[in-house]
């Protein structure tokens, strides 16, 4: 298996159910997995361009760890954090708005608080 096309959720009884990246996944890691409560999404994401997103955790701080590229990750508020060197991580509080921009191909590991996580557009 491998994290860019099978995430792990990682339940409260510490058991790991791989699940494969579909689209629709998100939505049904809710319905699966009672709303998401009391798990946690590891994935690994690449990207090369800004998010068109912003997205908050309220469950539970967000860690994100740096495996090729550069980013930099925004916080509503004007606060940033840049990553520039693979292996490089940073801790997203719980609850904050966040977003990330780049121009170089970029990936990404996530270990992500999921249940709550709302989303709404940059802009």
């Amino acid at each position: 298996m491998k994290l860019e096309s099978t995430f792990v959720v990682l339940h409260p009884d510490q058991s790991a159910t791989p699940i494969e990246f579909t689209p629709a996944m998100f939505e049904e890691l809710n319905r699966r997995f009672d709303g998401f409560e009391g798990r946690v999404l590891v994935s690994c994401f690449a990207f090369d361009s800004d998010w068109a997103e912003w997205e908050r955790h309220p469950a539970g701080d967000e860690i994100v760890y740096l495996l090729a590229g550069r980013v930099r990750f925004l916080f509503e508020g004007e606060r940033a954090i840049e990553l520039r060197e693979p292996g490089e991580f940073a801790i997203v509080p719980k609850g904050t708005w966040h977003t990330a921009k780049t121009t170089v191909a970029t990936k990404m590991l996530f270990v992500t608080p999921g249940a709550g996580t709302e989303h709404k557009p940059v802009g």
